[in-house]
């Protein structure tokens, strides 16, 4: 017994100092900069968690796509909405001022495409026309965050779309969520307690598929390592500050465990390139601490 619990002593000894190095890390990467950087780190398999700032209500930008196309999906599982479903696109709901590649895709609109196609661009792309086309669908945020709630999902908060936060900058701030709640909204919805079986593998397949923000969580992880994703970002205003910066992962390990991760980097006065270095070099800290 005496030898078991000396191991036990040892093990979480190397475990604490090996939590340290990546708080010590992480410090480091964030000295001196001119923002508030929010982190949570959860391991699936073995509880593993870090924070940093991770109850802090932050800005989510689009990173509350994910939130949204979990609140479609759920619809989709109710038979409430169906991802075959044709919608409508013109002028009025692909707009000119804001992100948009599915406008881009149809400069003209007077089209109908499937709610799946919509709801693709949205995620992997971060349609804006999109989110709001799809919120749309769901009769308001009210209902996003009535879905959030009922999956006992906490520091989480959603009033605009994002017609409305381009309208008013400052309404980014109402749509926010707590690092904390971020990686346990991955969990739970991993963990299969959000979704169907089907709907769960179809929006992990999507976020697999994400192409923006390659310069952040993803930029320094080895190439082709799965990283279901959403990112966020703000923009600067005219004072040159950065409301958000953000992203939320599930990665799968080379031993074929899984971490989930988000950063945001909030009210930055930073420039765009060094915010989203500070994402990259947090999640690297974090990689390595997993494969050590």
């Amino acid at each position: 017994m005496k030898k078991i619990g000396l191991l036990f002593i040892l093990i979480s000894a190397f475990a604490f100092g090996q939590q340290s190095a990546l708080e010590q890390k992480i410090n480091s990467i964030i000295k001196n900069k001119k923002a508030t950087v929010g982190v949570s780190v959860l391991g699936f398999e073995d509880g593993f968690q870090y924070g940093k700032n991770a109850g802090k209500k932050l800005p989510m930008q689009s990173v509350f796509k994910f939130h949204i196309a979990a609140a479609v999906l759920d619809y989709v599982d109710q038979g409430k909405l169906s991802l075959d479903q044709k919608i409508h696109l013109d002028k009025t709901n692909l707009l000119e001022d804001t992100w948009s590649p599915l406008r881009d895709k149809y400069p003209q609109g007077n089209v109908e495409v499937p709610l799946r196609e919509i709801l693709e661009y949205t995620v992997a792309k971060s349609d804006n026309n999109g989110c709001d086309i799809m919120l749309k669908l769901l009769g308001g945020t009210q209902n996003v965050q009535k879905f959030m709630d009922a999956k006992g999902v906490k520091g989480f908060q959603i009033k605009f779309n994002e017609a409305e936060m381009h309208k008013d900058r400052n309404a980014q701030y109402q749509n926010y969520s707590t690092p904390a709640s971020a990686t346990d909204v991955l969990k739970k919805f991993y963990d299969g307690k959000l979704l169907s079986k089907k709907s769960m593998d179809y929006l992990m397949k999507v976020m697999l598929s994400t192409s923006t923000g390659t310069n952040k969580l993803i930029e320094q992880l080895p190439q082709n390592t799965p990283a279901a994703r959403k990112t966020g970002s703000s923009g600067k205003n005219d004072a040159g500050l950065t409301g958000a910066e953000n992203e939320i992962a599930i990665v799968t390990l080379p031993n074929g465990k899984h971490y989930a991760i988000a950063v945001f980097v909030s009210n930055s006065t930073e420039t765009d390139v060094v915010n989203c270095k500070m994402i990259s070099d947090i999640s690297k800290s974090v990689w390595d601490y997993f494969n050590k």
